[in-house]
């Protein structure tokens, strides 16, 4: 394989499509995998694609080796399957017999050992911020919204809380109101983390979420995003502010992230 071609798997979200059009731009070729059951995958219709099941891990690299990729990025979130309902190929049996050891010591290990197997084909697994520029937090306050004293101390009890969590591989995001936990981002996602964490929520000072990359976790592959849509939810759900990891959280669209939290009066920050 030429190697010339950057391949995208793509899930759902619009981080796929981002990294996309950054490589168009930079006059690259794209050949995009998008997983079976991606919502509305008619949005790479007009490019060179393959639409494959996860499962069918076979079909997936020779598809990306017949395509000439080299470098490979993992965009967009999915569904985590079920075993019983992955249905692997060959290559993929295989590929769940080589990672079955991994599966109980959490998401980041289990990731690693998925990347490991792409780069023994050939494949350079790269993150998305290494195409798209700017994708990354910056420090500090970004928005006209300030985060008063107690925001500022329950930011601190969250980057706390989720560097603790973070060593044992669980959760990205933590709701905190005047320094009580409200809420853990487990399985089920930062959406019904916040309409969880609201329902719980106390007179007084509103809660903040927090949400921020777990010690040592596969950032090419796992870096917690958000966007615009995760501050409505928050304006809905009354919370005071969003504080994400300097550094270490990717963000789509920052102008309309901070326009929306702007509109709807909250704080929006880079902890470090």
């Amino acid at each position: 394989m030429s190697g010339d071609t950057l391949g995208v798997i793509a899930g759902n979200g619009r981080l796929p499509e981002l990294v996309i059009q950054a490589a168009r731009d930079a006059g690259r070729a794209v050949f995009v995998v998008v997983l079976d059951g991606t919502e509305n995958p008619a949005r790479f219709a007009d490019l060179p694609h393959a639409v494959i099941r996860i499962g069918a891990a076979g079909r997936i690299i020779a598809a990306l080796k017949q395509a000439g990729v080299g470098d490979l990025v993992l965009a967009g979130g999915i569904k985590r399957p079920s075993f019983s309902t992955v249905m692997p190929d060959v290559r993929g049996a295989r590929l769940l017999a080589r990672v079955a050891t991994r599966i109980g010591q959490g998401d980041d290990a289990l990731l690693k050992a998925v990347i490991a197997d792409l780069e023994t084909e050939g494949f350079r697994v790269v993150g998305a911020d290494q195409v798209v520029e700017g994708l990354n937090a910056p420090p500090g306050i970004w928005g006209r919204v300030q985060a008063d004293d107690q925001a500022r101390a329950d930011v601190r009890r969250g980057i706390e809380v989720l560097e603790a969590l973070g060593r044992l591989d669980i959760g990205q995001a933590v709701v905190v109101q005047q320094g009580v936990v409200l809420g853990v981002e487990a399985i089920e996602g930062t959406a019904a983390l916040i309409a969880r964490a609201g329902d719980l929520a106390r007179p007084g000072a509103r809660p903040v979420l927090v949400k921020t990359a777990k010690p040592g976790q596969e950032r090419r592959v796992d870096w917690p995003t958000i966007g615009s849509e995760t501050i409505d939810q928050l304006a809905r759900a009354g919370f005071a502010g969003l504080a994400v990891g300097a550094g270490r959280v990717l963000v789509i669209d920052r102008p309309a992230l901070i326009a929306a939290a702007d509109r709807g009066g909250l704080f929006i920050m880079g902890a470090t």
